[in-house]
């Protein structure tokens, strides 16, 4: 009985691995196009490939923490609440185009002068995270970009501006 209750979860372990292993291959072919994008300046191969809305939502939501954390009165408060939407759509145009994100394939080793590497080698650097989605990360490091499947590709959905900072400081 033990026998046949550890065959069916290493079975068990066995699928849910090669799920997770699936979809870092299957994202890693949009991650190399969007990585050409930045590389090309291709704003219209990179538009394919990212969120705006949920990184403008992000961008928005991070405006709120800041204001919140910051303990600033409920009046001050009330109008950052009202600034963050407007701030956000700025800083979004601003912020999401591929030459901000230059600094970031930089950072993973994907300058102008070298070849991007094919999707295997892009599949061993993206880590499965929440919810199905895949995160660029760095060996141990923090997950900088996170991906999220959407119909048949996976767009960029989150960037972590924090742990970017950390590391393009070095």
């Amino acid at each position: 009985m033990r026998i046949k209750a550890l065959l069916a979860l290493t079975a068990v372990a066995a699928s849910l691995t090669a799920c997770a292993t699936a979809d870092r291959y299957d994202a890693a072919g949009d991650v190399h196009d969007l990585l050409v994008a930045i590389r090309d300046n291709d704003r219209a191969r990179f538009d394919a490939h990212v969120d705006r809305r949920a990184l403008k939502g992000q961008i928005e939501a991070r405006l709120m923490d800041e204001a919140r954390r910051r303990g600033s009165s409920d009046a001050l408060s009330a109008l950052a609440a009202l600034a963050a939407g407007p701030i956000a759509d700025v800083a979004s145009e601003a912020l999401i185009r591929p030459e901000t994100f230059r600094a970031a394939a930089t950072y993973y080793g994907y300058t102008p002068d070298r070849p991007i590497p094919g999707r295997v080698a892009i599949a061993s650097t993206l880590r499965p995270v929440d919810n199905g989605r895949v995160c660029a990360a760095k060996k141990d490091g923090p997950c900088l970009l996170t991906f999220t499947r959407e119909g048949s590709t996976w767009r960029l959905t989150g960037f972590d501006p924090q742990a970017a900072n950390l590391h393009l400081k070095r």
